[in-house]
């Protein structure tokens, strides 16, 4: 009998981000909602509203892709500022900050090698027809790749292995 293995959460986040795609969710919405459903926030469920907009490129201007916007609300849920002025002085506030944009843009550059650039027509565009069933299969494979990737830094971030 074959043993079946047991999927890493970043794995089952790429999964989870994939059927959600399937389900007609947007690129940002299924890779927040991966990481909502895989990780659990605090955050009420109707924080994927702000995901919404951010699809297509931000509101289908094909600029910044939404799969990867989508992992970097992710990752910024588990290591954001939940309350900015909490520090003393602005030089506090601006190391804290640097700290997290260091992490993050660590994810967003291998997002960027991975995919080669981080633009939804860049992407999109080589397989015609943004409507078209090429486009689509691309950009859920992307979705997936980018909730894995999330969850990966996600993971880290919190001490956790994969």
């Amino acid at each position: 009998m074959e043993e079946t293995k047991e999927l890493t959460l970043p794995e089952q986040a790429r999964d989870q981000a994939k059927n959600y795609f399937r389900q007609g969710l947007n690129c940002t919405e299924c890779v927040m909602q991966s990481f909502l459903d895989i990780h659990g926030s605090d955050l009420p469920p109707e924080v994927i509203a702000l995901a919404t907009v951010f699809g297509g490129g931000m509101g289908h201007t094909k600029n910044t892709c939404g799969a990867i916007t989508g992992g970097v609300m992710a990752l910024s849920a588990v290591i954001g500022r939940k309350h900015p002025l909490a520090k003393e002085s602005m030089a506090e506030r601006i190391a804290e900050l640097n700290e997290i944009y260091d992490f993050s843009g660590r994810m967003v550059h291998e997002m960027e090698e991975k995919f080669g650039t981080l633009i939804c027509k860049e992407l999109s565009d080589p397989h015609g027809d943004f409507e078209g069933k090429a486009r689509k299969k691309s950009c859920m494979q992307m979705i997936g790749d980018c909730a894995e990737i999330a969850m990966k830094y996600i993971m880290e971030a919190e001490g956790k292995t994969v």
